[in-house]
């Protein structure tokens, strides 16, 4: 099955959270995946971005990648999962910041970084300095950073067409297990 970079993908609610989510089951060593490994999906990233992501007003039509420095990118990408996951679970926000600021500042003073590059940046240091009260989130079935924007800020999923259906067919189909167990 090919990959594609549909609204799922983008469900972060920030370009930020998006390309810090661009690595799939980050907590699960044995079967994580980097969509960035692959020079061809990074460079889809953009066209998926201009489609579907929440801040796309925000940055406007992102261009095409033209040979970004792959490795600071994806030490930004690192820096913001290891803060906001620090921000979400109340751990010292403090440590993780430094290198945040430092990989942000070396993308965005570089003339030769993207506009992905530094919109990226951007957006991380926008969640740095005023993460959205209680609304950022870990996903409880596959680890990815999302903004709760539900009016009660109870959102459990990333996206509820596609976490939220796998986590209630796993519950229902344990309930019926033991219930089957309990008959027998």
């Amino acid at each position: 099955m090919a990959f594609s970079w549909n609204r799922h993908r983008f469900a972060g609610g920030a370009l930020a959270l998006d390309v810090a989510n661009s690595v799939i089951l980050r907590h699960d060593d044995a079967r994580r995946r980097d969509r960035f490994a692959d020079a061809k999906t990074f460079e889809a990233f953009v066209e998926g971005a201009n489609r579907h992501c929440a801040e796309r007003e925000r940055f406007g039509v992102l261009p095409p990648v033209q040979g970004p420095a792959r490795a600071r990118f994806i030490a930004l990408r690192e820096s913001t999962d290891r803060h906001l996951r620090a921000l979400v679970s109340g751990s010292d926000w403090r440590a993780t910041l430094p290198a945040l600021l430092s990989d942000a500042a070396a993308l965005i003073e570089d003339r030769t970084s993207s506009v992905l590059e530094c919109e990226t940046a951007l957006s991380a240091l926008r969640l740095a300095a005023d993460p959205p009260d209680g609304r950022l989130r870990i996903c409880g079935h596959c680890g990815w950073l999302f903004l709760d924007r539900s009016k009660n800020r109870s959102r459990l999923w990333c996206d509820m067409a596609v976490c939220g259906n796998r986590e209630k067919a796993r519950r229902h189909y344990a309930r019926n297990r033991i219930s089957e167990e309990a008959l027998q």
